[in-house]
C-alpha cells in the first residue's frame, strides 16, 4: 500500500483555495466591474443599463478601471448626479485607475466622471440592497418521514460544495 505525504504548505494552500471556493459557492462579497468588460473608459457604454442588470448587495465592491489621465470617479449625491455637477462631490474615488469602492449601506450610490464626461453618459447610479435573510420559519408540525430534509433550492449549493471537497481531496492526495 502506498503512503501519501503532503507538505504543510500544500495543505495550507489547498485549504485556503477550498475555503475561498466555498465562500464563492455559498455567497460572499462580489466585485462588480463597472461597465463590464469595457470598464469606466468609454462614454459609449450605457452605464444605466449596466447597473440595472446587476444584483448588488451590502458588502459588495465596485471596480472602476480607467485611464486616470482622462477620467476620474467622484461619488456625488442624487442632485449632482442628475445635473452632472462635479463640484461639492462627496468623495473622490480616483487613486490609480483601478479603484475599488466597498458598498457599506443599502442605498443608491451615485458616481460620475468630471471634465464634461458625465454629460456624455459617464455616470452610474448603483442600487445596493440588503441581503435577504431567510424568513423565520413559523412553527409547523414535524415533517413526515418521506419529506425532504433540505430545501430543493439548496441542492445545487450542496452538490457544488461536495464536488469542491472531492476535487480538493484529489489534489491533496495527488500532491
Amino acid at each position: 500500500m502506498e503512503k501519501w505525504s503532503v507538505s504543510t504548505t500544500t495543505l495550507a494552500a489547498s485549504t485556503a483555495v477550498m475555503g475561498w471556493l466555498l465562500l464563492v459557492v455559498m455567497g460572499g462579497p462580489v466585485l462588480h466591474k463597472v461597465g463590464g468588460s469595457r470598464g469606466w473608459i468609454d462614454h459609449d457604454v450605457n452605464y444605466t443599463e449596466w447597473s440595472s442588470q446587476q444584483h448588488v448587495y451590502v458588502g459588495d465592491w465596485l471596480l472602476f478601471m480607467f485611464d486616470k489621465r482622462y477620467f476620474n470617479v467622484l461619488e456625488v449625491n442624487k442632485t449632482s448626479y442628475e445635473k452632472c455637477e462635479e463640484r461639492d462631490f462627496m468623495k473622490n474615488v480616483t487613486r490609480g485607475g483601478r479603484d475599488v469602492v466597498q458598498l457599506t449601506e443599502a442605498k443608491t450610490y451615485y458616481f460620475l466622471s468630471a471634465g464634461g464626461y458625465c454629460f456624455h453618459g459617464m455616470k452610474v447610479a448603483v442600487n445596493v440592497q440588503q441581503h435577504q435573510q431567510p424568513a423565520e420559519p413559523s412553527p409547523a408540525p414535524a415533517p413526515a418521514p418521506s419529506s425532504a430534509a433540505v430545501s430543493p433550492a439548496f441542492w445545487p449549493s450542496i452538490v457544488t460544495g461536495v464536488w469542491i471537497m472531492v476535487a480538493h481531496v484529489k489534489l491533496v492526495l495527488m500532491g
